[in-house]
């Protein structure tokens, strides 16, 4: 935790970035799953590294996975599935995924496009949501900008549950996005890199700077 705010340092493809994520006092360390992504890393690929990754909690980003894929990433050493799906899902496939992997364990990334919110279904579901800029043609990853007044919203109207921000976060609008949204927690992913799924020491830390300077 830097400054009141939980880190979560995501798009990790390699042993060297995750532990300059841990050095730079993350406190998750996301990895994904994703065929399509460019920042993808088989699971093949992540258990081979999980023995020697530092001692973070590591999170799965995965999209409309199966519940048998849920199983068998939190089986090779995830302790967090980070779903990205389509916000008119069914709420029926959701609570499979949460039951599958056990309580606490599920992060709910719905695509909401501008006009939607997050489903009411789905609040029962799960603890924590994160939220994440809307493209129509991705899952997340785009480096767009998230709806900061629409988060903000989400997580005044529902304090309970945990609200994390993501989309299009970096070094240079850090302290703004806080501002404006609220956030306690944050997860950064290009807006850190030298190139996909390789991240830069200098932006890093100047991010975490900007978190240990905000004013709570």
């Amino acid at each position: 935790m830097i400054n009141g705010i939980r880190l979560k340092v995501c798009g990790l493809t390699s042993l060297v970035d995750a532990e300059l994520a841990d050095r730079a006092g993350a406190d998750y360390l996301g990895f994904v799953l994703y065929a399509k992504s460019p920042r993808h890393v088989t699971l093949a690929r992540f258990r081979a590294m999980a023995a020697r990754l530092p001692d973070r909690k590591k999170v799965a980003v995965m999209v409309e996975p199966s519940a048998a894929g849920l199983v068998e990433a939190m089986a090779a050493g995830f302790d967090f599935a980070q779903v990205h799906f389509r916000h008119d899902h069914s709420p029926a496939v959701v609570a499979a995924w949460a039951a599958a992997i056990g309580p606490g364990r599920l992060w709910l990334a719905p695509k909401l496009p501008p006009e939607a919110d997050v489903p009411a279904a789905l609040l029962p579901l799960v603890a924590t949501f994160l939220f994440d800029a809307f493209h129509a043609e991705k899952f997340g990853g785009s480096g767009q900008t998230a709806d900061w007044t629409k988060f903000r919203h989400h997580r005044e109207a529902h304090p309970e549950k945990t609200w994390i921000l993501a989309g299009g976060l970096n070094p240079e609008n850090i302290t703004v996005a806080l501002k404006a949204t609220g956030a306690r927690h944050v997860d950064v992913n290009s807006g850190i890199e030298a190139s996909p799924g390789v991240k830069d020491p200098a932006r890093l830390a100047t991010f975490v700077a900007r978190l240990a300077e905000n004013r709570i």
